[in-house]
């Protein structure tokens, strides 16, 4: 693995995080694979909610932004990556502490720390996310703040 394929892996993170912060569908849809799947239940299910199974980059993008647009603000900072490469192919694992604060009022709010299992498949210079699995290592306030 080369110092520019680790570079262009834990990007596609960056992008998923900043993406949803700033609402850029264009950014937010570019951390993923066409046929993407993003599993947030195991990180859900620690406060009891049932989300579904996202399948599909443009599914994926229009669900996360239109449950935040108007209604969520939020941070996403990522740490703690290891990223494998196997030819066109590449795991990554990281940490998420994601915030979630209502835009109405920024006092209801949720704080979640994150584990990442990521795969990725080379898309020219770039990667893309293809399989992501959100479990929770813990978290604070009122998870309303994410669903609603």
């Amino acid at each position: 693995m080369d110092f520019t394929d680790r570079t262009e892996i834990v990007d596609a993170l960056y992008r998923f995080g900043l993406g949803q912060d700033l609402k850029d569908r264009e950014l937010f849809a570019s951390s993923f694979a066409a046929d993407a799947e993003l599993d947030f239940r195991p990180a859900a299910a620690r406060w009891g909610a049932e989300p579904p199974l996202m399948t599909g980059r443009d599914a994926i993008v229009d669900t996360i932004l239109a449950l935040f647009e108007g209604r969520v603000d939020t941070t996403h900072q990522v740490t703690n990556p290891r990223v494998s490469v196997d030819g066109d192919t590449a795991r990554l694992t990281a940490l998420v502490e994601a915030q979630h604060l209502l835009s109405a009022d920024h006092g209801t709010h949720a704080l979640l720390k994150n584990r990442y299992d990521v795969d990725l498949v080379r898309a020219g210079d770039r990667w893309l996310m293809r399989r992501v699995v959100i479990e929770n290592a813990w978290y604070t306030g009122d998870p309303a703040a994410i669903f609603g």
